[in-house]
């Protein structure tokens, strides 16, 4: 069912918004009360942003935003595209000329990580227009960073320096 009344379809878009962002807000809140050694808190954010993601899920799915795999690659590379060409260079400039350094950091490794997502859900949409799964043994991440790189880490992040024992692998 694709929501058609423009109130619904707003509010529906905004409460996908609210549940995505506590979703992510939590799991965070859960690594830094794991790092302060309170594993039911940890243990408590963790549930309860499973559930904003539940209601996420939900909220995207009554306003049909959820299609075919080549569909969602498609959605996924205009979202990145528009990360790397639009959006990270203009907060990245302006955090740069309001000199907020720390902000500068993280929209630049933002943007430098979100360029890679983007040639790597090309590579994905391409495999799967002609048929087939992406070939992907392992995917690991810089956990400072964002840098996303195929089969095998390298030494150190080339974004930011990150040692490979620290890159999350899936």
């Amino acid at each position: 069912m694709v929501v058609e009344r423009r109130m619904t379809k707003k509010f529906l878009e905004d409460a996908f918004a609210g549940e995505s962002q506590a979703h992510v807000k939590y799991a965070i809140f859960a690594e830094q009360a794991e790092k302060e050694g309170y594993g039911n808190v940890a243990k408590l954010f963790r549930a309860i942003a499973f559930a904003e993601l539940v209601h996420a899920r939900n909220h995207l799915k009554a306003l049909g935003n959820v299609e075919s795999t080549a569909e969602n690659l498609e959605t996924a590379i205009r979202g990145e595209s528009y990360e790397v060409d639009e959006m990270y260079p203009v907060f990245n400039k302006v955090a740069e000329f309001q000199g907020e350094k720390e902000a500068q950091k993280s929209t630049y490794y933002a943007l430098s990580a979100e360029k890679i997502h983007v040639d790597l859900y090309k590579k994905a949409k391409e495999a799967v227009e002609s048929g087939k799964d992406v070939e992907i043994e392992k995917v690991y991440i810089c956990p400072v960073c964002g840098f996303t790189v195929v089969d095998e880490a390298p030494e150190f992040c080339p974004i930011c320096g990150t040692k490979r024992d620290i890159f999350k692998q899936f």
